[in-house]
C-alpha cells in the first residue's frame, strides 16, 4: 500500500469514527490556520530545519546538532493529554 492510500484509509476511518459536527469543527479550525498565514512560516520538502536545543523524554535538554551528528535525525511531536 502506497502512503497516499494509506493516508486516505486513515481518512476515512476517521471519517467513520468522528461525529459529523466534530468534523466540522476540525475542518473549520485547519480552515482558519490555512487562512492565517501559517503555511508560510513551515519549512518546504528538502528543507533543513534549523538547529534546536530542547529538553527530552526525561527532561534532559539535547541539541539537534549532537544528534545529527550520530546520524540522520526523526523528529515527532506529541500533542499530549486530549
Amino acid at each position: 500500500m502506497s502512503l497516499s492510500e494509506k493516508l486516505e484509509a486513515t481518512r476515512a476511518a476517521s471519517a467513520a469514527r468522528v461525529p459529523a459536527d466534530k468534523r466540522a469543527i476540525m475542518a473549520r479550525a485547519t480552515s482558519d490556520l490555512r487562512a492565517s498565514g501559517i503555511l508560510k512560516k513551515v519549512l518546504a520538502v528538502g528543507q533543513s530545519m534549523p538547529a534546536f536545543t530542547a529538553p527530552n523524554y526525561d527532561g534532559r535538554t539535547i541539541a539537534s546538532s549532537d544528534l545529527l551528528a550520530r546520524g540522520p535525525l526523526v523528529i515527532s511531536f506529541f500533542r499530549g493529554a486530549w
